[in-house]
């Protein structure tokens, strides 16, 4: 069975001064805000420090602050603090020009009694919406000016089956803070049975739920806004990462003793998550689970009780480091006890866990930073954590380049994406050659389908075969070339001279031939691509009595063009008046064009009446 530990956490004051032992103003968890100030809360005072430790402004508040919360950053200008389970809105916005107010956002207003236990909250990355966990009611997600949008408790039923609970539904409550993953819209709460939740910042149902009861039913959760939520298991000394679509765990890692009052991680921007041990070690894990060691002091008489502070880049943490006069790490049954006298000497680093660079670091012995022993601050007990939010405000050996909350989120999310994995291998050239070869046998298959699909739709072929069928139609493509030939021929000739009405009756029986033979391809004989329309101009020889008309068509333009010429029996003066006739036809024609349709290709006029 795997030994508990149980901790004797001191608390340590970092200023090592006998002055400030006689100070009882305590102050909370710290906030540090983007406009680099620390915001925390003291008795029934809000206070805004400076990172030089002077006061910004101070504002008296009608309740008592709950130390063991830090205030949530709620937007710009925008601060949400919980006391005597309420909540308050502290707007402070421009202080030069106005006052900041603070107003109830949940709870009763003063005076009244407050029933409900307020577990924690958190906020969106835009303040738009805020999400409350009551004890034994549930959570709640509530628009910024108050409209409620939606709340959920830990059990739902869902097609007869209940999530959530499974263990003991009679008491059984959301036990933790509300955390956000800021990339993917989720939202990670635990239970009283050791079950982590996840669901979308809309609520109304579980995307998944995990049940590390089987570990321990306490544990702290850690966005990593990288695909990956990290569970911390201080009594087991396990640092768990888990995948946020699926919840299942991708690794799990043992760590030196962990501090009970303080043993949340943080994780930078480069996905490496770090926690400090009472073992004197900074333990940092990359996203794959890679475990690097950092100590500045002898690790045997040192430990690191509080959670390192990212800098302004994100991607580097400040960690404190305290040496003790004496400390003794002993077991008692199940248990280890870790017992210590009290601090020597204050070692705070700046460094990069990444690479493991380590840009400043500085000790202290018996007296405070010469940077915040006259401000302020002297006015108040101060811990590491406190200290070490005033080191990452005030930049002190920051050469990394500051980054904003878009940016740094826009950088840890980038790695939350899934990259592309190229599934061949060996000679790129080969790759593409593979690659055209099955296009082009692609594209003969498909013309393959084509062609079979035509044929099998031919009524013909179920009495013929399909050599007759093919045979057959080039036949008629050669003999319709020759007829084109033929054609072509006869109309040069007669429009170079002059050719007796044998010849234009020849050419019009070869006119209407191909035609029957274009039709034959465009119908029975068709592979789906033939036309009807030929290219050429035709000349069809119409009779009229004496005379016989020709007429020109082209199947563009469907323009036709009619003349007239006298028979070989005709006198001189019949071909004067056959011309002066002819003449007179084709104005006759241009007027009949003016208020008749056009003649279409194929037809020809049965009496020559209308052009004379």
């Amino acid at each position: 069975m795997t030994q508990l530990h149980v901790f004797l956490v001191l608390v340590l004051v970092t200023t090592l001064s006998s002055s400030f032992l006689s100070a009882y103003h305590w102050l909370s968890k710290p906030l540090l805000g983007d406009d680099g100030r620390i915001y925390v809360c003291s008795h029934n005072n809000f206070f805004a420090f400076e990172s030089n430790g002077t006061i910004a402004w101070t504002m008296h508040l009608d309740y008592k602050c709950n130390l063991g919360t830090a205030p949530v950053h709620g937007g710009p200008g925008k601060i949400y603090l919980v006391v005597d389970n309420r909540i308050l809105v502290i707007k402070y916005g421009n202080i030069g020009t106005s006052e900041p107010t603070a107003e109830v956002f949940f709870g009763p207003e003063p005076g009244q009694q407050a029933e409900a236990e307020i577990i924690g909250l958190s906020v969106s990355a835009s303040g738009s919406t805020v999400f409350i966990n009551i004890k034994n009611r549930g959570l709640f997600a509530y628009l910024s000016h108050g409209l409620l949008l939606w709340s959920v408790g830990p059990v739902l039923y869902q097609f007869g089956y209940r999530q959530g609970c499974r263990k003991n539904l009679t008491d059984c409550y959301f036990a933790s803070v509300p955390v956000l993953d800021q990339c993917e819209a989720s939202i990670y709460i635990s239970n009283t049975e050791g079950e982590l939740y996840c669901l979308p910042v809309r609520g109304h149902h579980f995307r998944w739920i995990q049940d590390f009861s089987s570990i321990d039913k306490n544990f702290t959760i850690t966005p990593g806004n990288n695909g990956h939520i990290y569970v911390t298991v201080p009594a087991k000394d396990l640092v768990l990462a888990l995948d946020v679509f699926s919840g299942n765990v991708l690794w799990q890692r043992s760590i030196g003793p962990l501090s009970k009052v303080d043993s949340a991680p943080v994780v930078d921007f480069n996905g490496w998550i770090s926690i400090g041990s009472l073992d004197g070690f900074l333990y940092s894990f990359s996203p794959s689970g890679v475990l690097k060691k950092f100590s500045r002091m002898n690790a045997e008489n040192s430990m690191v009780q509080v959670g390192p502070f990212l800098d302004c880049s994100g991607f580097a943490v400040y960690t404190s480091q305290i040496e003790m006069e004496g400390k003794v790490s002993h077991n008692i049954g199940e248990y280890t006890v870790v017992s210590a006298t009290r601090p020597k000497a204050a070692l705070f680093t700046m460094l990069v866990p990444a690479t493991g660079s380590i840009y400043w670091s500085e000790g202290y012995s018996g007296q405070l930073s010469p940077l915040l022993s006259e401000s302020d601050l002297s006015q108040f007990v101060m811990n590491e954590e406190i200290l070490l939010a005033f080191l990452a405000a005030s930049k002190i050996g920051t050469q990394l380049q500051c980054r904003t909350i878009g940016q740094k989120l826009a950088s840890s999310c980038s790695q939350a994406r899934a990259k592309l994995v190229s599934i061949y291998t060996g000679n790129e050239r080969a790759i593409v050659l593979f690659l055209l070869f099955e296009s082009a046998l692609l594209l003969v298959l498909i013309g393959l389908v084509r062609f079979c699909c035509t044929f099998w739709a031919k009524k013909k072929l179920k009495d013929q075969g399909i050599g007759s069928f093919l045979d057959k139609r080039s036949s008629l493509q050669l003999k319709k070339k020759a007829l084109d030939r033929t054609i072509s021929e006869l109309e040069q000739k007669a429009a170079e001279e002059t050719v007796n009405n044998k010849v234009f009756e020849k050419l019009g029986d070869i006119v209407r031939e191909r035609e029957c033979i274009e039709r034959k391809l465009s119908t029975t004989y068709s592979l789906g691509r033939d036309r009807s329309n030929s290219q050429h101009k035709s000349m069809l020889p119409v009779h009229m009595g004496k005379t016989q008309s020709y007429s020109f068509q082209d199947p563009k333009q469907k323009n036709v063009a009619m003349f007239h010429t006298l028979t070989d029996t005709s006198s001189s003066e019949s071909s004067i008046e056959g011309k002066t006739s002819m003449l007179e036809g084709m104005d006759s024609l241009a007027m009949a064009k003016a208020k008749t349709p056009m003649v279409e290709e194929g037809t020809s006029t049965s009496s020559s009446d209308e052009f004379h």
